[in-house]
């Protein structure tokens, strides 16, 4: 059965349309992911589809009688009214029994239990999970979600996964996390200068169709922008004749002209890797143990930070995750224990509530108080030329923070991060509101960042892709090593059923997680005896070659630089080296 037709569907604010002439019909059982980058308008198709906001033109025609589920990015309460009235009233289901039970088990199911609460005081990660539960207890045909992953931990997007996996209606939905994407979608359609590109398949194939349709179009354009210059030098050369053929040819050089202009679609977003140098001591973390009141957050909290750590952070909301970081950076002291941060660590925090930005500042001038140009590998760029390599056009510069969308704030914190050239990164919940395509070149540049990365997120693919050790809140206030991303943690960790079986019923010896290498570790220590031996003859041909010029005084403070560099590459490659041995070595053991 056809529940949504959208025809010819266009919205605009201001100059650029957000929605142009977009169509779409969705059936029972279609399940769509709606991708795009931050500010192109998802949440606005989302809520055109709802029936929150109409559009300029365009015609929306939904099967009669059908009841819509709506969870919006931001979910507005009435202050005074308590979370039970809110679900009812937003799940516009009367007082029947087994309507009020629904709702009962969805809102306990998503840890909202106080259901006399006023809404006005709930959190804005609560108040989300309040209206997901309306939508979800509402028996609606048609489900539409803006971000339902964002602010809920990661058993909870598990099960809210498995949940619309399941489901039997119809799907619309708006979300980051890709695992999400590729376990609950059969429909994926992107959203991109206005225009609404449908692929009828799952995340991981719209990947592989993206890049082929990408790959014909830079093709068709190559041959474009070859033909026009052709043509530019036949035009310079001058037409013999106005024969008929000339003007013909006049004609076709005035239509490449729009071509040749165009980007080809590979320039996007690219980080660099900027940071300032980092010396042999890093955090230390000692004994550290911190609670407010009777709620212990963790406690005895030992780990000394290695120079290319990658650890990621993994707990329910309100654990302590970002106490810990804070305390980590020295923000805030712990109740016991110690945190020694080396001389030369400069730590960039990324938070979760963009801490420093200013709504009343423009974008331009957020980012020259920090710094008016940035030195990267590829040269010296300037406030102006990181803007645009972090996907804000050269008409944005001059916009107001405070008018950027949620995903844009995000980005452009991430950037006023980057541009202090940090060499610690702690990120609270890096990729809430970024889009999929920052959030791939975000882990693309954690690859080569040289310091470490420690790193909260409830995102299970950011985490596998990232982190090589996660620590895990237990429920005590301990906090659980486990080696890998967060597949390998849920793989070695006890399941719900294990953890609430009685004590007192035959206990069994505590097993160890399981020792291996991660992924990553694996690959860099079947090449590491080769990088070291490279970087040796490297550093060999470079001091032979300061010899050679010792009386070049122009090149010698340039060859000593590069030098110094190779000398540190090579001290950081050996640390590396005797830490993944070791490993090896308690690998061995442990499998006797």
């Amino acid at each position: 059965m056809i529940v949504l037709t959208l025809e010819n569907i266009s919205k605009n604010y201001g100059v650029k349309p957000l929605v142009e002439n977009a169509s779409l019909t969705m059936e029972t059982g279609d399940r769509i992911g709606v991708i795009g980058v931050n500010g192109t308008g998802k949440s606005t198709f989302l809520r055109i589809c709802a029936g929150e906001e109409e559009p300029d033109s365009g015609r929306i025609t939904t099967a009669s009688g059908m009841r819509v589920g709506y969870l919006p990015q931001n979910p507005a309460f009435t202050p005074g009214t308590t979370v039970w009235e809110e679900v009812l009233r937003h799940a516009s289901l009367g007082r029947k029994e087994s309507a009020e039970f629904e709702c009962r088990a969805m809102l306990t199911r998503l840890g909202i239990t106080e259901f006399d609460k006023d809404v006005s005081t709930l959190s804005g990660g609560q108040k989300k999970r309040v209206a997901m539960a309306a939508a979800l207890a509402g028996q609606a045909e048609l489900l539409i979600l803006d971000e339902p992953t964002n602010h809920i931990d990661s058993e909870t997007v598990e099960w809210l996964e498995s949940y619309l996996a399941a489901w039997k209606g119809a799907l619309l939905m708006v979300t980051h996390d890709r695992y999400f994407l590729e376990r609950v979608c059969n429909r994926m359609v992107e959203l991109d200068n206005g225009i609404l590109t449908p692929y009828p398949a799952n995340y991981s194939k719209y990947l592989e169709m993206k890049a082929e349709r990408e790959a014909m179009e830079a093709a068709t354009l190559r041959k474009k922008k070859a033909l026009y210059q052709k043509e530019l030098d036949w035009i310079r050369r001058g037409a013999r004749a106005r024969t008929t053929k000339a003007q013909f040819r006049v004609n076709r050089f005035e239509e490449l002209k729009d071509a040749a202009k165009k980007p080809l679609p590979e320039q996007e977003l690219e980080l660099s890797a900027l940071h300032a140098r980092l010396g042999k001591k890093i955090v230390e973390i000692d004994s550290v143990s911190k609670s407010y009141g009777e709620k212990v957050l963790f406690r005895d909290f030992s780990y000394n930070l290695l120079r290319r750590d990658r650890l990621g952070i993994i707990g329910p909301n309100g654990c302590g995750k970002t106490t810990l970081l804070r305390v980590m950076q020295g923000l805030v002291p712990p109740d016991t224990g110690e945190v020694r941060i080396g001389e030369t660590v400069k730590i960039g925090y990324f938070s979760q509530e963009c801490e420093g930005l200013d709504d009343n500042k423009t974008v331009l001038d957020t980012i020259r108080d920090i710094a008016w140009q940035a030195q990267t590998p590829e040269g010296t760029l300037t406030a102006s030329q990181m803007l645009e390599k972090f996907l804000f056009p050269g008409a944005m510069h001059h916009s107001l923070v405070g008018r950027l969308s949620g995903g844009e704030k995000r980005r452009l914190y991430l950037l006023c991060i980057l541009m202090q050239a940090p060499n610690i990164l702690l990120l609270d919940e890096p990729t809430n509101d970024l889009d999929i395509r920052t959030l791939t070149i975000l882990e693309d540049y954690l690859d080569t960042f040289p310091g470490a990365v420690v790193s909260v997120s409830h995102d299970r693919y950011f985490l596998d892709r990232m982190a090589e050790h996660v620590f895990v809140f237990g429920p005590d206030g301990e906090l659980l090593p486990y080696l890998g991303g967060y597949t390998d943690y849920r793989a070695a960790a006890p399941s719900p059923k294990e953890e609430t079986q009685p004590k007192e019923k035959k206990e069994k010896p505590k097993r160890e997680p399981k020792l291996k290498f991660s992924f990553k570790e694996q690959r860099e220590f079947e090449t590491i005896d080769d990088d070291i031996a490279a970087l040796e003859e490297k550093l060999a041909a470079k001091e032979k070659e300061i010899q050679e010029n010792a009386a070049r005084y122009d090149l010698l403070p340039g060859l000593l630089e590069e030098k110094a560099a190779l000398e540190a590459a090579l001290e950081e490659k050996t640390e590396r080296w005797v830490y993944l041995n070791e490993l090896a070595e308690k690998i061995a053991q442990s499998r006797g």
